[in-house]
C-alpha cells in the first residue's frame, strides 16, 4: 500500500491552531507567533498520524508548514515557497509516495506547479475531490429549492471553474452567476456554461455584490480575512463556504439568523483513525486531504497539480466508492464547525435529501 503525508498551516488564528501541535503555545499572541516564525529556523512538524482498521501500520502523516495565513499570501514568496519545499522534504522523508496539499498551500504553489519534482513521489492539491464533494453538497442544498439562482465566488479558480463545469450539465437552476477577479477568464468560463445550458441565465462580474440576488452562494476563494458579510446576502440566503482560512464573517451567525452558512468540502472519514487535530469533530476530513488519500490507497501516479479537471474528480468519486467501506461519502452538514440544529434546515433533513 502506498502511503501519504499531507501539508497544513496554520490559518487565521495562528496562536489557537498552533497549539493543536503544542498546547502552551496557545497562552502566546498571534502576532509574536508569527514574528517567530518568520525570524526563527523553525522546521516542518509532524502533527499526527493516519491508519486504516484493513491494513497494519501508517498510512499517512499530517505535516504542519510553519507559515500563518496571512505569511502564506503576504510574505515573500521564495520563502513561503522554501518552507513549503521543506515541509514535502520532511513528508518525503517519512515515506510518503503521495504528497497533499493542504489550505493554502495550493494557492501559493500555484496548485503545485511551482514545487519541484521528487522521483518517486506524487503530488496533489486536493482540487478535483474538493470540487467533487462541493457539487454534491450543491445539489443537496439546491434540492431544498425551486429553481434557485445559484451564485460562484471565486468561480474561475482551480475547484470553482470544476465545481461550475460539473454542475452545468444537470442542475436545474433558474439562475447562475459566476464572480471571479480574472475578467477574461471569467468570460470564457461563461460562454461554455451558455453553450452547454442554452436557455440558462449566466450572469458574469468582477465584484462580491453582484451575489446579493442569490438564493445559495457557494464561496471558492482564498483569503485570509472574511470576504462574504451580511450586506452581500439576500433575506433566507444559503453560503455553502468551502474555504480554508473562513471566507464568511463569523457574525452571520448574530447578525443573519436568517442566513444559513453550512461548511462546504467535508467527508465522513468515521473508518479511518485520524490521530491529530485538524479543527473538526472526530470522523471529519477536508476533501482535499480525503483525495491525497484515495490517490495513495488507489495507487494514483499521476500527478494532480494546477486546475482541477472533471476527470480527475470523476476518477477520484470512483476511488471514493471503491473505498466507502473507510467512508469518503459527504459529511452530515456542519455550520461554522457545529451540527446543524433541528428545523428546516436541519443536518438530518439535508442528509436524507
Amino acid at each position: 500500500m502506498s502511503t501519504f503525508a499531507f501539508l497544513v498551516h496554520p490559518r487565521a488564528d495562528v496562536s489557537h491552531d498552533l497549539a493543536r501541535v503544542w498546547s502552551p503555545l496557545g497562552a502566546v499572541p498571534s502576532g509574536a507567533l508569527e514574528w517567530g516564525l518568520r525570524h526563527l529556523p523553525v522546521p516542518p512538524l509532524t502533527l499526527g498520524t493516519v491508519s486504516r482498521p484493513d491494513e497494519d501500520g501508517v498510512a499517512g502523516w499530517l505535516v504542519v508548514v510553519p507559515v500563518g495565513a496571512r505569511q502564506m499570501l503576504h510574505e515573500d514568496r521564495r520563502w513561503v515557497l522554501g518552507k513549503v519545499e521543506s515541509a514535502v522534504d520532511l513528508a518525503v522523508s517519512l515515506g510518503a509516495d503521495v504528497v497533499g496539499l493542504g489550505a493554502l498551500t495550493a494557492p501559493v504553489t500555484a496548485g503545485g506547479r511551482l514545487l519541484r519534482e521528487r522521483p518517486g513521489v506524487t503530488l496533489t492539491n486536493g482540487n478535483a475531490f474538493t470540487a467533487q464533494l462541493t457539487a454534491q453538497a450543491v445539489r443537496r442544498l439546491v434540492g431544498q429549492m425551486d429553481r434557485p439562482h445559484v451564485a460562484v465566488l471565486g468561480a474561475t479558480g482551480s475547484v470553482g471553474s470544476c465545481v461550475v463545469a460539473l454542475l452545468a450539465d444537470d442542475l436545474d437552476l433558474g439562475e447562475l452567476t459566476l464572480v471571479a477577479r480574472r475578467r477574461h477568464r471569467l468570460a470564457e468560463l461563461a460562454e461554455q456554461v451558455r453553450s452547454t445550458r442554452p436557455g440558462l441565465p449566466v450572469h458574469e462580474s468582477t465584484e462580491i455584490d453582484a451575489v446579493r440576488d442569490a438564493d445559495l452562494v457557494v464561496v471558492l476563494t482564498s483569503s485570509t480575512d472574511a470576504l462574504l458579510r451580511s450586506e452581500h446576502l439576500k433575506p433566507g440566503a444559503v453560503v455553502l463556504d468551502d474555504t480554508q482560512p473562513r471566507n464568511t464573517d463569523p457574525a452571520l451567525t448574530v447578525e443573519r439568523p436568517d442566513v444559513l452558512v453550512v461548511d462546504g468540502g467535508l467527508a465522513d472519514v468515521r473508518g479511518l483513525d485520524v490521530r491529530a487535530d485538524i479543527g473538526l469533530p472526530r470522523g471529519y476530513a477536508y476533501a482535499c486531504l480525503c483525495e491525497t488519500m484515495l490517490m495513495a490507497f488507489d495507487g494514483c501516479t499521476t500527478p494532480a497539480v494546477g486546475d482541477a479537471t472533471v476527470a480527475h474528480a470523476r476518477r477520484m468519486q470512483d476511488a471514493a466508492d471503491r473505498f466507502s467501506h473507510l467512508g469518503f461519502g459527504l459529511a452530515e452538514p456542519l455550520s461554522f464547525g457545529q451540527p446543524l440544529a433541528a428545523g428546516p434546515w436541519s443536518a438530518h433533513e439535508l442528509v436524507g435529501l
